[in-house]
């Protein structure tokens, strides 16, 4: 069983559980897929293999390249990419994804219209101001499901700063809110992070609150100011130098031919 599998078959279990499905679709963005193709790729255009059927064409995803060799008796030409990678290639395709195929018990089509679904939620992003907090407490009653997918969030940003403080802040305008100040955040990962904590509301069935995400320098007085009252969140640290992956940039997805 793969972490795909545990959240397809807690969604399964309960169909009118919202924050069931959207545990798995969570876990197919962030996960990687093997996307089963018709021929190697070349350069950034990939060519993958379609399933048709009365609900429509489907692309052939797998969450194990085992389980992609399993379906396609051997060896098979694939792309391996995240599933946030998938949703925005297809988006505005009408092509749905075929997960698993009869290889695994999280065998599910994906819809067109909710591969569209995704990929609008993981391209939105936060929006900006500027506004400096003025007191800082310890933060409120807040859903565990919140802190388990801020958490999980923040696990899966390596590399891009070095940790997180959740607090209940007030700032100069009067304005009170949660806030999540991020510590020596990497150069140009602003956007990434704050995206990311973004998913973990919406992921959690808490679109509608709202949780402010700050940055700061270690060097900052703020940053010991935060570190006395806040709740710590550990990002990891890049153990080596790590490729960059083709497709590994949601704003720039491989084409499809």
């Amino acid at each position: 069983m793969t972490p795909l599998d545990d959240a397809h078959a807690a969604m399964e279990a309960a169909p009118d559980d919202d924050a069931a499905r959207l545990r798995f679709y969570e876990r197919l963005a962030d996960g990687e897929l093997f996307l089963l193709l018709t021929r190697e790729p070349e350069g950034d255009a990939l060519d993958p293999r379609l399933f048709e059927t009365s609900q429509g064409a489907f692309v052939l995803v797998f969450d194990r390249a085992e389980r992609l060799a399993d379906f396609a008796d051997g060896q098979a030409p694939f792309a391996a990419l995240s599933g946030r990678i998938l949703a925005a290639m297809l988006d505005g395709k009408g092509i749905g994804l075929a997960l698993n195929p009869g290889v695994a018990p999280s065998s599910f089509l994906v819809p067109s219209d909710a591969v569209a679904w995704l990929a609008e939620t993981l391209g939105q992003g936060p929006d900006e101001i500027e506004a400096r907090p003025t007191e800082l407490h310890p933060p409120g009653d807040l859903p565990e499901r919140l802190l388990t997918a801020l958490d999980a969030k923040l696990a899966t940003a390596t590399g891009l700063a070095r940790m997180a403080y959740l607090v209940w802040a007030s700032y100069e305008t009067g304005v009170r809110s949660h806030m999540l100040a991020v510590i020596d955040p990497a150069f140009g990962a602003e956007r990434a992070l704050a995206r990311a904590v973004r998913e973990a509301l919406v992921f959690s069935g808490l679109e509608a609150g709202a949780l402010d995400v700050a940055f700061f320098d270690a060097s900052d007085a703020m940053a010991a100011r935060l570190a006395k009252v806040g709740l710590r969140f550990d990002i990891p640290k890049f153990e080596a130098a790590q490729p960059v992956a083709p497709g590994s940039d949601p704003d720039a997805p491989p084409k499809l031919r």
